[in-house]
């Protein structure tokens, strides 16, 4: 632990100079940024696959930058076979997969950059710059699968392009959040309550990982439609209802040299 000095031989000090997956789980908890207004598959799922994967890099010695990397490669696939290929059920199953094992090795890169004793700006402009390239390449493949093999009516093809802008729009304002109150705040987090079960819920359809999930359907026609489509739907309010209070917060943090 940070700031004690443990005897030669501790378990402590066999925990950090001779790791084994169950000691590394263990000290998993203080590698993870916390989970406050995240949603519940990102929360509850991600969070934790990221965990078991970033325990796994870090026995094999792999860099924070390395888990990005493959982390990008996975997505990829997943993008480039919904663009290239038919859509079916084994093609649905085979995106969500990979675009699920993309996303939890996105969470397992920071861990494990916080495992090894702290991240580098580097890594984290190299994660964040994965992730703001695959939101609008993962809904312009959308876009490509719908124009080359559905039966859409010309108007249904506004949607993913709607998608990228609302997702796009999102992803770059919560970035800028977290920038602006690290610039702005000095203070610990407000409180200490525990984040809310019930609103991780609630908020669940604008969840990414939700977005992965959902490519399962992709076989059926009808059904990955209305689901991708009621996704878009639940992303839009969201904004409308999120972007107003995250610019007064941001007016605060101006007004005040920090948050009230």
């Amino acid at each position: 632990m940070r700031g004690s000095t443990p005897r030669c031989g501790s378990p402590s000090e066999a925990d950090h100079t001779n790791p084994t997956f169950g000691t590394i789980l263990r000290r998993l908890p203080g590698a993870q940024k916390s989970a406050r207004g995240a949603p519940a598959y990102s929360r509850f799922v991600n969070r934790r696959a990221g965990g078991y994967l970033a325990a796994v890099a870090h026995l094999a010695g792999r860099t924070p930058n390395e888990v990005t990397l493959v982390s990008a490669l996975c997505t990829l696939a997943g993008i480039l076979a919904l663009a290239l290929l038919p859509p079916t059920p084994a093609l649905g199953v085979g995106v969500a997969a990979a675009l699920l094992l993309g996303y939890a090795l996105d969470s397992a890169d920071g861990q494990l950059a916080r495992l090894r004793g702290g991240g580098h700006p580097s890594g984290e402009w190299l994660d964040h710059v994965v992730d703001s390239a695959k939101i609008p390449m993962l809904h312009s493949a959308v876009l490509v699968s719908a124009h080359r093999f559905g039966d859409h009516p010309d108007w249904w093809l506004l949607v993913p392009l709607v998608f990228t802008v609302v997702e796009s729009v999102l992803f770059f304002a919560m970035i800028l959040n977290e920038q602006l109150r690290k610039l702005h705040t000095t203070a610990g987090p407000a409180n200490g309550t525990a984040p809310s079960a019930w609103r991780s819920l609630l908020v669940s359809p604008t969840d990414y990982g939700v977005l992965c999930l959902a490519f399962v359907l992709l076989g059926a026609h009808f059904a990955f439609t209305a689901v991708y489509t009621a996704l878009l739907l639940a992303q839009t309010l969201f904004a409308c209802a999120a972007l107003p209070g995250w610019f007064l917060r941001a007016k605060r943090l101006t007004a005040n040299g920090g948050e009230p």
